[in-house]
């Protein structure tokens, strides 16, 4: 069993295709394909289901994963850590984002980090909070961030919080209560029609959980789209309302010409929380293990 060939394994899994992992990591799919069909034999079974449009694992191969995972990043820290020298880091950083975080925390990080370490590269997929949760799980990223917290086994650390909003169309009703104030009560919108994203979002699940409370009934949905900037388009449309992050709605707040109005809750609302999360039970990287503690250093209280 060589190294190569766990590479190769985990690759694929994580990209779901044997073309796109020898793409990421500069090898022809030939290469990859002798690579893993080298580790079936030595292992004698199937490790990778090659029907379909996606690769995936076999049973056999979902229980070698995690396994693959661990050897070919302790292989990389045990190598730096005869280096002992930080400025040799390197590698690809698998990283899993909800939306907000993916908008508004997660570039400034690569951006920073990059500067201190330009040998390190970064694959970031972006989804919701629930998907996050599930990919970190299955080891099929280094570092997540997201807009939920489970209790599920994955180490979770609070970095930021963030408000609410409603998100209004520039109808005769919103522009009345705007003329008069900035903050809206949930008495005002009961019996609106919701745009919002899919169930995975943190943003949708804390909201409809408050709502529910306040006024015994879940909001009524005219619209679930896959990303923020459709919300925006719906609601300015006039199909709907919703509710974002402030700092999702922040150029809207920022710049009163546009479609949209925005309004600060009165009620007692709960706060978003954003976090960084990762496996407990699975050893990082050396460039994921040196990036998890800068985003520690840059947003935590150690």
């Amino acid at each position: 069993m060589e190294f190569k060939q766990l590479e190769a394994f985990v690759n694929v899994i994580r990209y779901k295709s044997f073309s796109k992992a020898a793409e990421a990591t500069y090898l022809t799919q030939p290469t990859i394909s002798t690579h893993i069909s080298a580790l079936e034999r030595e292992l004698g079974v199937r490790l990778i289901d090659r029907r379909g449009k996606e690769s995936r694992p076999t049973k056999h191969g979902r229980a070698f994963y995690n396994y693959a995972v661990n050897i070919i990043n302790t292989r990389e820290r045990a190598v730096m850590a005869m280096k002992e020298l930080d400025t040799d880091i390197s590698g690809v950083i698998d990283i899993r984002t909800s939306s907000i975080p993916g908008l508004f925390i997660v570039p400034e990080l690569l951006a920073e980090f990059h500067d201190k370490y330009p040998n390190v590269t970064f694959n970031v997929e972006q989804s919701d909070s629930e998907k996050v949760w599930n990919d970190i799980l299955d080891n099929l990223g280094d570092l997540g961030f997201t807009g939920a917290y489970e209790n599920n086994g994955l180490k979770c650390e609070l970095l930021v919080r963030d408000k609410l909003v409603l998100i209004a169309p520039k109808n005769e009703k919103y522009e009345k209560i705007k003329a008069l104030t900035d903050k809206i009560r949930v008495s005002d919108i009961a019996g609106e029609k919701f745009v919002w994203r899919e169930e995975g979002s943190a943003t949708r699940k804390t909201f409809e959980r408050w709502f529910g409370s306040e006024v015994n009934q879940a909001p009524e949905t005219v619209a679930i789209v896959n990303s923020i900037e459709a919300v925006k388009a719906c609601v300015a449309c006039g199909l709907g309302i919703s509710v974002l992050s402030l700092s999702a709605a922040r150029n809207e707040l920022e710049n009163p010409s546009c479609g949209i109005l925005v309004f600060e809750f009165e009620d007692d609302i709960p706060e978003r929380e954003f976090y960084l999360v990762y496996n407990k039970n699975t050893t990082l990287s050396p460039a994921a293990s040196k990036f998890r503690e800068f985003v520690e250093n840059k947003y935590i209280d150690l």
